[in-house]
């Protein structure tokens, strides 16, 4: 017979995930909490999200933390070079939006 230790997260009576080391269960718990404390963040922004789509984008946050930490230290995406990305060109077939693109948004303010 095995024995087999097994650590689980649970939040709210839900089981979230389990692992076989206290210390990866630590850091996904750890993770959680991040994330919880960015959907209560970005639940005062200017842009309203609906409750599922915050809580994704701050777990997705949360998981990234590393690379959004780099991000705002350095204003650089990590990995990139000096280089430009590529512009995907729109669809004929897409529906005009307000969306504002920030990179483009960015040259017109230093021209200006």
């Amino acid at each position: 017979m095995a024995v087999e230790v097994k650590y689980v997260v649970i939040r709210e009576g839900e089981e979230k995930m389990s692992f076989a080391s206290k210390k990866e269960a630590d850091a996904y718990d750890k993770m959680l909490d991040l994330a919880e404390v960015l959907g209560d963040w970005l639940g005062t922004g200017p842009v309203a999200l609906e409750d599922e789509m915050r809580d994704q984008m701050a777990l997705w946050l949360a998981e990234q933390k590393d690379a959004l930490s780099g991000i705002l230290k350095s204003g650089k995406l990590p990995g990139a070079e000096a280089e430009e990305p590529v512009a995907v060109a729109a669809s004929e077939d897409a529906e005009p939006t307000d969306a504002v693109d920030i990179k483009s948004a960015q040259k017109r303010a230093k021209v200006a």
